[in-house]
């Protein structure tokens, strides 16, 4: 008797470690919202589940810094934009991209239309809204391109205004013009009662400075643990399994990020049009990072004039070990 008991604790034992399933630890860039549809997708249909991983998602906010957050132990990996994981690199935080499901930049910038501007070269003695804590740099890039001083207004000079993460210094005529993501920020402007053929935007995609956005990123010295590069395949697969279904359902993976925001504060309306954009930023990526993608935030980088984003090309900034094992 006392040795069937035996053998049905050991089976059970076994059970239960046979259920412990890997645990990741996701940092979001942002709060809760369909940016990050792809992962919350992942979580509710299960994917994750079906890799054996038992996934929590972190969301970002103001006072979150994504790279401070992974550096803490605090994330296993994380979403970041590269410039800011290409500065925080060459800074000493070996962070390396594992995957890419952006394929496309959203950021453009947001001008009324009454001020005369209509070409790039117009933006020159005008007051431009840019985020900073990292988001700052591919607009440094692109100003440095053209000629253009940050410090201060004047014949080659622009004015730049610190933004906080709204829209009010183009509402409130404090600034000619606002950083805007395509799938957020400008369409709180329409919101606001503004018309599209009041305004004139520049994409920075269409001006040859875009820089990847949305990346995965983990620590570079955990990629020597072969456990952390198994958990890592698993989770990349089931996050693109997650990407692609919210790509051809928007509507519904808009209302699973909804069910999954704690905060209350998006709305229907807002998500589900966010998240239309967005497929279009995520379509054409499988997940693995583009070389000529990465060249081009590379050179976008390094082109800062005087004060470039990264001061050398880096190495080791990424790898496709991960999506090679994920995705064939």
């Amino acid at each position: 008797m006392k040795t069937l008991l035996t053998a049905a604790a050991m089976a059970l034992g076994a059970a239960s470690v046979a259920q412990a399933a890997d645990e990741v630890k996701l940092q979001l860039k942002w709060v809760t919202q369909a940016q990050f549809a792809g992962y919350y997708v992942a979580l509710d249909q299960g994917f994750y589940e079906a890799e054996d991983l038992d996934v929590t998602i972190l969301p970002g906010g103001p006072d979150i810094a994504p790279t401070q957050v992974i550096a803490g132990g605090g994330a296993d990996v994380t979403v970041e934009w590269m410039p800011a994981a290409l500065a925080a690199r060459e800074k000493g935080l070996p962070l390396v991209n594992i995957a890419q499901p952006y394929k496309s930049s959203g950021m453009m910038l947001t001008c009324w239309k009454d001020t005369g501007i209509a070409a790039p070269e117009d933006l020159a003695n005008r007051t431009l809204g840019v985020w900073f804590f990292g988001n700052e740099f591919p607009f440094m890039s692109w100003m440095s391109q053209l000629g253009i001083s940050t410090e201060g207004k004047g014949e080659k000079g622009v004015e730049v205004l610190k933004q906080g993460f709204n829209v009010d210094p183009l509402l409130q005529r404090q600034a000619d013009c606002i950083s805007t993501m395509t799938y957020n920020e400008y369409w709180q402007v329409i919101d606001a009662g503004v018309a599209p053929d009041e305004l004139i935007t520049f994409k920075y995609e269409d001006q040859g400075v875009a820089t990847l956005e949305d990346g995965l990123y983990v620590l570079e010295e955990n990629l020597n643990d072969p456990a952390f590069v198994d958990k890592m395949q698993r989770f990349v697969r089931a996050s693109m399994k997650g990407w692609k279904w919210a790509e051809e359902n928007p509507d519904d993976a808009a209302e699973i990020v909804l069910d999954n925001d704690a905060s209350g504060a998006q709305t229907e309306e807002h998500q589900k049009r966010m998240m239309s954009e967005v497929a279009k930023l995520t379509a054409g990526s499988n997940g693995a990072l583009s070389e000529a993608d990465y060249q081009r935030t590379v050179k976008t980088l390094l082109d800062g004039g005087s004060s470039p984003v990264i001061t050398k090309e880096p190495e080791g900034a990424w790898t496709h070990v991960i999506t090679d094992a994920a995705l064939n």
